[in-house]
């Protein structure tokens, strides 16, 4: 009875047996021609190389150099404002003042300490020469008198710059608050520039600090404003901040810009500038058709194998792309051409058929 069940296991193992072999023998075609891509038609470039400096881009708002940001010592409620935004003031004028009531009664309150201070200083002076009263307590009391004096004086000092006088000639450029608004001391209440005949515009923008380390005063730049599109200013590296900016992170920089004919310029106007470090680097320069599969500076490019039609597929990192050319840091030292059309239907099991040769790269460009 069990030889017959034995015999029927026994056969229905062979059959599967069988029927997985023969799928796996159907499947072997399939996976090579999903391997073997033959004969792609693609173009090659050759890969040139030069040594320049990695240019540097930055935005940020324009701002003169004589820029003041005026306000008041101390606190209290603003009675007047006495210039509009756009006015041209002269040096001392009065632009704005608080109202002096309590300021005043501090001057007040001051002077008559100092007063009686004074008083009772003298009366026991007289009492020291009858010998009715102590030395140290005339001691004390004149020490007492000249704290009341310094008292007054700060009272007064509080008094006299509880009011905003221009300190140049220049223009009002914004004003930050209105009569009957509460003033905290040193809080901007107008902004200026001085007309001085040769402003200093200046260009405030934030880099990462490895750029920061590339640069140096009186590097090259060039600006351009959104207020005059397809117009190039010329500039210069002023200024490279001593430490990180503690907000943002970045470090700033000031670029100054010059002004040029018939270009009014004027505080806030949003600036981007491509600035051009003196340290140089050589790169080797490709199409940027020739890139495949890129994250971030890591990217590959298909270049043809010394022999059988066959192609390398190289992973390089790119240093930075300026209009149609890719800059490469590295990845291509011992590369004389790369696959441009075609790529991207190439593997690395690809053979191909080239059907044309650039003879030399692209003209380069140069993005500002």
């Amino acid at each position: 009875m069990k030889t017959p069940g034995f015999s029927f296991h026994l056969l229905a193992a062979v059959v599967l047996a069988g029927t997985l072999l023969g799928s796996c023998k159907k499947a072997q075609p399939v996976a090579t021609e999903t391997v073997a891509t033959d004969n792609i038609a693609v173009t090659l470039a050759p890969v040139q190389k030069q040594q320049l400096a990695q240019p540097i881009t930055a935005s940020g708002r324009l701002s003169s150099e004589t820029e003041a940001r005026l306000s008041f010592k101390t606190g209290g409620l603003v009675r007047r404002v006495l210039v509009k935004e756009g006015d041209y003031v002269q040096q001392g004028q009065l632009l704005a003042a608080l109202d002096l009531t309590e300021i005043s009664a501090q001057v007040a309150q001051a002077e008559q300490n100092q007063t009686k201070a004074r008083r009772d200083l003298d009366r026991f002076s007289r009492l020291l020469a009858d010998s009715a009263a102590p030395r140290e307590a005339v001691e004390n009391l004149r020490t007492a008198y000249a704290v009341t004096q310094e008292q007054a004086r700060i009272a007064r000092f509080n008094q006299q710059f509880s009011e905003i006088r221009a300190p140049v000639a220049g223009r009002i450029v914004r004003k930050l608050l209105n009569e009957g608004e509460l003033a905290a001391p040193g809080t901007p209440v107008l902004f200026m520039n001085a007309t001085t005949g040769n402003d200093t515009w200046i260009l405030q923008a934030g880099v990462a600090d490895k750029d920061w380390a590339r640069l140096r005063v009186g590097d090259p730049a060039t600006v351009r404003l959104d207020a005059y599109p397809g117009r190039d200013f010329t500039g210069r590296v002023k200024r490279l901040a001593a430490g990180a900016d503690p907000a943002s992170g970045t470090w700033q920089i000031d670029i100054q810009v010059q002004p040029e004919t018939g270009a009014a310029l004027a505080s806030g106007l949003f600036a981007r500038a491509t600035l051009r470090p003196q340290q140089q680097a050589t790169y080797h320069i490709i199409p940027a058709e020739a890139l495949v599969e890129g994250e971030g500076e890591n990217a590959f490019v298909f270049a043809p194998a010394a022999s059988g039609g066959r192609v390398r597929k190289l992973p390089i990192r790119v240093a930075f792309v300026e209009g149609n050319q890719v800059y490469v840091r590295t990845g291509l030292d011992s590369v004389a051409q790369v696959v441009t059309k075609g790529a991207g239907f190439l593997t690395e099991y690809s053979t191909i058929q080239v059907q044309s040769v650039s003879p030399h790269a692209e003209p380069l460009t140069t993005s500002n």
